[in-house]
């Protein structure tokens, strides 16, 4: 018997989903990829931009990240800027972290114009002699309202008007495709170098896993039969290596629970109910009211299921919101994820659109009242 002040945990650390780990491992193509767009900006040129796309939990964020920390340790002449767009998902809160990067400091809450924020980062940039890299990591939260449109311009187009001012952008999109249309003004001047992180195989999500286990848990606490059952339960969900690492860490606390020493599949099958809504919990959380209510309509649907000109009736009833602010959250919820959009042939050129949820509606109802 665990005792009550014992625990299964050796690095709890290595279990949270923000950890990096020290060796990354499985994604060497795509690490040398981001190496080779990125190299112009050490000899002072602007750098090749880049298009980071696969599913959730393929290892993108953790590709950035390792990428950023190789140049800041190697380079000084590259400032690098990482941007959770889910938390930063505006023009100027963006260019307040690169304000903040480069400054040290906040810029005033208060007083003071976009265009004076733009100005003292690109002046320091010019005067300093350094190229600017901004990560946009989960880039489908600007799509909403045209927001990267205006991040993307000013980033890169800005050097026409400020000489010396140089800066590239890399972008980060769960999904296979760039489903977004930029703006002709800005698609001119990304064109990036699209790089893409497949599913994780099942012998590379068990070397993962298995590597996380010898980290995070004392010796003899996940058996090799436990950690199949893993292994396998993160490949059904997609191969989203965020659920493994999750459930490796929920499997845990269920045993600590019961005050065993070692972790059993049923801790693991009872962990795995959680576990594999992880990206739903998230997204949910982000919403706001507006957006909240309207997935509740999308769950209440027969199936989750309806055509858009239904949904917008119905949303019209309970929130007098014009079509445009309804179309705008729709294209919010595609953008996290939570629903997609098909066409059905029928309609005004055949342009008909039938939404549906990307999950079970009984889990997200029950995620909305939570």
């Amino acid at each position: 018997m665990l005792l009550w002040d014992e625990t299964l945990f050796k690095d709890p650390e290595v279990f949270e989903l923000d950890y990096v780990p020290e060796h990354f491992y499985h994604r060497e193509a795509q690490m040398k990829s981001l190496r080779f767009c990125v190299r112009p900006a050490i000899r002072g040129a602007r750098p090749v931009n880049a298009l980071c796309m696969g599913p959730p939990g393929t290892g993108k964020t953790t590709a950035i990240i390792k990428l950023f920390e190789e140049l800041e340790k190697h380079t000084r002449s590259v400032i690098t800027v990482h941007i959770n767009c889910q938390i930063d998902g505006t023009r100027y809160s963006i260019f307040s972290r690169i304000y903040k990067k480069i400054f040290g400091v906040a810029p005033p809450s208060s007083g003071i114009s976009f265009k004076r924020l733009f100005d003292k980062i690109a002046n320091e940039l010019a005067s300093r002699e350094v190229v600017l890299i901004v990560a946009l990591d989960d880039v489908s939260y600007l799509f909403p309202e045209k927001e990267i449109d205006h991040i993307l311009y000013t980033l890169l187009r800005s050097h026409e008007s400020l000489p010396g001012f140089r800066a590239g952008v890399i972008a980060a999109h769960s999904e296979p495709t760039m489903k977004y249309i930029l703006d002709p003004r800005v698609e001119s001047v990304f064109r990036p170098e699209e790089i893409m992180f497949p599913h994780y195989k099942r012998d590379e999500i068990f070397a993962i896993l298995s590597r996380r286990a010898q980290l995070g848990f004392y010796p003899g606490v996940l058996s090799q039969e436990v950690l199949d059952v893993v292994v396998d339960l993160t490949a059904e969900s997609g191969g989203d290596l965020r659920v493994g690492i999750d459930l490796l860490k929920r499997a845990g606390l269920e045993a600590e629970r019961r005050a065993s020493r070692s972790i059993s599949e049923d801790d693991v099958r009872k962990a795995f109910g959680s576990s594999r809504f992880l990206h739903l919990e998230h997204a949910i959380r982000s919403l706001s009211s507006d957006e909240r209510s309207l997935l509740r309509i999308i769950a209440e649907q027969p199936d989750g299921k309806a055509q858009s000109g239904e949904l917008y009736s119905i949303y019209h009833e309970i929130a007098p919101a014009g079509y445009t602010k309804f179309y705008e959250i729709l294209k919010r919820l595609e953008a996290l994820r939570l629903v997609e959009t098909s066409f059905t042939g029928l309609g005004v050129k055949g342009r008909s659109r039938i939404i549906h949820l990307r999950y079970d509606p009984a889990e997200v109802l029950a995620r909305i009242e939570r």
